[in-house]
């Protein structure tokens, strides 16, 4: 699930941070009252204090800062000033770059604390997007909140941080061994036993550290020290061992926390490790990583969903696609399509979020096909940012979806009243994406095919609706088995929801697959277990997420699956 709001793309490489544009609304304006100097030079100033390298002394945690979780150094000799906080004036007044001046009213864009929500000022981007761009203090009357958001870690005061947070106890996940429901494939070969190959698989939302310093608003609910990457990264890689999955789908990892510690962490643990970061200035992507020992690469396909010149295909979302082959001296396995995706978050565009989707199912369905124009088995992870049963999910799982007079915000559920909005176009992307209403590439056919299909796929790009080829479901049911609740993947000061997802091909005789679903048994697969989720009530009793056990505001979906033997080996 992306945090905050939507940011334009920047072409300006100076930028990036660390560090603000002289842009910014903190420094966009030449304050008028006599003796302030401009707002570059403000800006200059700053820049000096917020270098990654430099070092200031922190005061005790009990005294920090509400802007904490960013990661400083202690240093037990050198004790500098304290550098000026970006979003107090009266800290810039201390340094002496702002006179102490009474009397002064400062714009009503500017923030006062890195701990409150932007003000929403709207924003009508060229696609007709309304944008929320600057925070207030609360939420203005009348505005929308994500669809779930817990009353219990809205406007949490510090007394109440520090009592939840000074005993929090472990949040207890216990496993579902579904084995047993699962009815055993047909023999393939009689008279020559074939032993199945079981593996795990994770998909897991970690929390990028430059998305959280951005909207440190949405952790308001949360202790200071446990937002500190230096607690937070030991935390999520004792995680990772701890489960120890055979396939690894992890989204919102750090460019430069993968290349100088996660990746060596996990190598050393005996993982190949696959990234792609997001396009323009995003630091942050997707990462698929699998054990040496079980599965060997055959391709990896990374996927932009930024297109230049395509209106709709404007965002930095990426995909990342893995071919793998199943290490087994014994038998001939399959090969199996592992897919990662972080879709975009802004709930009142589901147009780019199915766009997004259908880019990387084309992919998917030109990885994963074999000679006979079947698809090998397919396991599509990821953060989705849409809920159980919306349109977006319900075209996943259906194969099909028909969308005349959707509103956008409908798509992903993820909104109570999605009113006021436009009405998806018919078709939804433009046909120079190249990708048809099949969710294919346009060029995949056969050129024998093409002008067969040519009046076909014309007329279906008057049609709305969309289709794509795969089969599958999902591991997890939504809801608790015990209460019927609905089960929670993502949790912190404004939403409590399930966004993330493991969808996989379903053979015959799984245990979550319709029968309509179901595919040659050598072609799917069977789950045998999951660990199951928790819902709001549990969450309540951990002070929500992040906390100081788990480092992320997503949990981690955990799952054991089946594939047995091809039939001709």
């Amino acid at each position: 699930m992306r945090k905050g709001r939507h940011m334009p793309r920047h072409t300006n490489a100076n930028y990036a941070r660390p560090g603000v544009s002289p842009n910014h609304p903190m420094f966009g304006r030449y304050l008028s009252t006599v003796g302030f100097p401009p707002a570059q030079n403000i800006y200059n100033h700053w820049r000096h204090w917020y270098q990654p390298g430099h070092l200031w002394w922190t005061q005790p945690p009990q005294l920090q800062h509400p802007s904490s979780s960013f990661s400083t150094v202690r240093h037990p000799f050198n004790r500098p000033p304290r550098p000026p906080d970006p979003y107090q004036w009266s800290s810039w007044r201390q340094t002496g770059v702002l006179p102490h001046t009474r009397g002064l009213h400062l714009s009503a864009g500017l923030m006062e604390s890195t701990d409150r929500p932007p003000p929403q000022k709207r924003r009508k981007s060229a696609e007709g997007e309304i944008s929320q761009r600057s925070p207030q203090h609360s939420p203005p009357k009348g505005s929308r909140s994500p669809k779930g958001s817990p009353e219990w870690l809205r406007n949490v005061s510090s007394i109440e941080v520090a009592n939840r947070t000074s005993a929090v106890p472990e949040l207890k996940r216990h496993w579902e061994d579904l084995s047993h429901l699962c009815k055993a494939a047909p023999s393939v070969n009689r008279g020559k036993q074939k032993w199945p190959f079981d593996f795990s698989v994770m998909s897991y939302n970690i929390l990028s550290q430059d998305l959280l310093c951005d909207n440190t608003y949405l952790y308001r609910h949360c202790n200071p020290p446990v937002l500190d990457w230096r607690n937070r990264f030991p935390n999520i890689i004792k995680e990772l061992e701890q489960y120890s999955a055979d396939i690894m789908c992890l989204q919102e990892v750090q460019e430069d926390h993968y290349k100088q510690q996660i990746k060596p962490s996990l190598e050393s643990l005996g993982y190949h490790c696959e990234f792609k970061r997001r396009t323009g200035l995003k630091p942050d992507g997707c990462a698929v990583i699998f054990k040496r020992e079980r599965f060997s690469l055959v391709s990896c396909h990374p996927v932009e969903y930024f297109r230049r010149g395509v209106p709709l295909m404007d965002r930095d979302n990426v995909g990342l696609i893995v071919l793998l082959r199943p290490i087994d001296p014994h038998v001939s396995l399959s090969n199996i399509c592992v897919a990662n995706t972080h879709l975009l978050y802004n709930p009142r565009r589901g147009d780019i979020k199915l766009a997004q989707l259908a880019m990387l199912l084309a992919e998917i369905s030109r990885v994963s096909q074999l000679p006979d124009s079947s698809v090998c088995p397919v396991l599509l992870c990821g953060d989705f940012n849409s809920v159980p049963w919306s349109p977006l999910y319900r075209f996943i799982k259906d194969r099909r979806l028909d969308y005349d007079g959707m509103p956008i915000g409908k798509v992903s559920g993820q909104e109570e009243t999605p009113r006021g909005q436009r009405i998806l176009n018919v078709p939804i992307w433009p046909r120079s994406l190249g990708i048809s209403q099949q969710c294919q590439y346009e060029n995949q056919t056969r050129d024998s095919e093409l002008r067969d299909l040519e009046q076909t796929e014309r007329e279906s790009f008057t049609e709305a609706s969309i289709e794509h080829c795969l089969r599958l479901t999902s591991a997890y049911s939504h809801h608790l088995k015990e209460s019927g609740q609905p089960e929670i993947t993502t949790c912190h000061s404004r939403t409590a929801i399930t966004v993330d997802y493991i969808f996989y091909s379903a053979a015959l005789g799984d245990v979550m697959a319709q029968a309509e679903y179901s595919a040659p048994p050598e072609r799917g697969l069977q789950l045998l277990g999951r660990l199951a989720l928790v819902g709001e009530e549990e969450l309540q009793k951990v002070n929500g997420l992040p906390n100081q056990h788990n480092s992320s505001d997503h949990l981690p979906l955990l799952t054991r699956f089946r594939l047995h033997p091809q039939a001709d080996s």
